[in-house]
């Protein structure tokens, strides 16, 4: 396992670096006879930490370590790389490359997609990374193909995954490929987390959409919001907002880059995940409040976009916090 030292990990990103270490760093003995032999790589110092909490791990490795290792764990980059676009120290890219010629398979948790991406072992690949940075790794190396909507990517010799939690269902997989999965399922009994989350990151993706300034779309863009029960349409919003619809799709495009069907699509799906989180409505009712129709156009929608049913996504996130103000309905527990 590798860290970039010299510009400083911040301790959210401590996070990361604790995920291999739980599922490698000791052994399993009742589990399988053979285990993995772990080691932490850092650049620089070999002092590994976040200096405003005053603490900072130490190893006796520097990158001369990743040379003869079967896997190569790449965990989150500095921020300051990601987004200020400071450069990886040029001994680590080329690290990783030297590892990956001699066979290595090249692993990355988080914003360590960038790490590998700049040392071209991304190239002509599938790969992700927290969903809130994606967008910056697919406009700096325009050779990967960015997936957004996922856990992990497999690509044999080199494997990715979205931030913080989803690297302990990368490091599940990579001991299901090696152990077995037997060996894997129960690991992650011991971990008390899922040996396989259904569906992907983009169920924790905010589809809404930032305010915007705009004077003639703001105050429209808002009513769409409250009245999302209604069929709306691109001409009712265009004729509110007194732009002709193709003016209004242009406006709207500029500002939120996507279109206007696709906005509207979000907020409904918005407003349904906010509807599953917060109350017990049944799924018919949800799809009705949220403009999306019958219980069946939602459950569509949600596994199209959100990657995961209605239920499922209750059962990951609902809390019984005060939830939006509704019209209408008693309420009633139900699956999707």
């Amino acid at each position: 396992m590798v860290v970039a030292e010299e510009i400083g990990i911040p301790s959210w990103d401590l996070y990361e670096l604790s995920i291999p270490f739980t599922v490698f760093g000791k052994p399993q003995p009742d589990l399988s006879d053979h285990w993995y032999d772990l080691r932490l790589c850092a650049s620089g110092e070999q002092a590994v930490g976040d200096g405003d909490f005053g603490l900072a791990l130490r190893t006796p490795y520097g990158l001369e370590g990743l040379a003869g290792a079967d896997t190569v764990i790449v965990t989150s980059v500095p921020d300051a790389c990601v987004e200020e676009g400071e450069p990886l120290p040029q001994g680590l890219t080329d690290a990783l490359s030297a590892a990956h010629a001699g066979g290595a398979r090249m692993v990355s948790l988080c914003t360590g997609a960038f790490a590998l991406a700049e040392a071209g072992l991304l190239d002509g690949r599938r790969a992700t990374a927290h969903w809130m940075h994606t967008a910056q790794l697919a406009a700096r190396y325009p050779k990967v193909t960015v997936d957004d909507s996922v856990l992990y990517v497999d690509e044999g010799d080199v494997l990715t995954s979205a931030g913080l939690t989803a690297g302990i269902d990368l490091c599940l997989h990579l001991v299901r490929r090696d152990l077995g999965a037997h060996v894997a399922n129960q690991l992650a009994r011991r971990m008390v987390v899922p040996a396989h989350r259904p569906g992907g990151q983009a169920q924790f993706i905010d589809l809404s959409v930032p305010e915007t300034d705009d004077a003639g779309l703001g105050p429209v863009l808002e009513w769409a919001r409250a009245h999302l029960d209604r069929p709306l349409t691109v001409d009712d919003l265009a004729r509110r907002a007194a732009m002709s619809p193709r003016t209004f799709y242009r406006r709207l495009h500029a500002v939120t880059g996507t279109t206007p069907l696709q906005w509207l699509l979000n907020q409904r799906l918005a407003r349904a995940q906010g509807l599953l989180e917060s109350t017990d409505l049944p799924v018919e009712k949800v799809g009705e409040l949220s403009g999306l129709g019958t219980a069946n156009n939602l459950r569509h929608h949600f596994l199209k976009q959100v990657g995961v049913s209605p239920g499922d996504y209750r059962r990951s996130f609902f809390s019984r916090r005060p939830g939006p103000a509704l019209s209408g309905g008693a309420t009633s527990s139900a699956a999707g």
